[in-house]
């Protein structure tokens, strides 16, 4: 039954974030993590991009950037596009040691569906009770907003994207690392 309702609850939530005004909307994901300040932790199962499933926490990526995008649901239509971009330009982010994490409510099936569908070389990993997303103000009513964070070598949180298109964020994410990195 869940399955039949999910996407009428999806489509709920999407015209409430249209109907809020920009501020308003992004505020319902709840308070966001701040800035220079240490990302909060997590550790969450996934598919680690070569079919197998592992136990991810973003402490195994000290020493190098982590760009963490959450994002609503497997297969559909945004979600599908903002993966297939950071895969198109993962050669990109492997130059500059940069770690994608992809982060949903979905489960550790549906993440190996969709990145067998999408041909996904980078983990999607499954916060099925939306706790890690709520720890970055990320979740409203079941689903992870779609909000990325760019994560320092050293842990600190160093932006955060929030609302972002799809089609054009991975090229975003990577001209603000490079900025980023410049500027270090």
């Amino acid at each position: 039954m869940f399955k039949v309702l999910r996407p009428l609850l999806m489509s709920l939530c999407l015209a409430i974030l249209l109907w809020f005004p920009a501020n308003d909307a992004l505020a319902l994901g709840g308070k966001q993590p701040d800035l220079n300040a240490p990302a909060p932790e997590f550790t969450l199962l996934g598919n680690n991009g070569d079919g197998d499933i592992d136990e991810f926490s973003l402490s195994d990526y000290l020493g190098q950037w982590v760009v963490l995008y959450f994002y609503p649901q497997d297969f559909t239509p945004g979600c599908t596009l903002e993966a297939q971009r950071f895969q198109q330009d993962l050669p990109k982010y492997n130059e500059r040691d940069v770690q994608i994490l992809g982060v949903s409510v979905d489960d550790v099936d549906s993440h190996e569906q969709f990145c067998d569908a999408e041909g996904l070389k980078f983990p999607l990993l499954a916060d099925a009770k939306g706790e890690v997303s709520k720890s970055y103000g990320s979740y409203l009513t079941g689903y992870s907003l779609r909000h990325t964070y760019l994560i320092d070598p050293k842990g600190l949180l160093q932006k955060i994207y929030l609302g972002v298109n799809p089609a054009i964020h991975s090229q975003e994410v990577l001209a603000d690392l490079d900025s980023l990195t410049a500027n270090s």
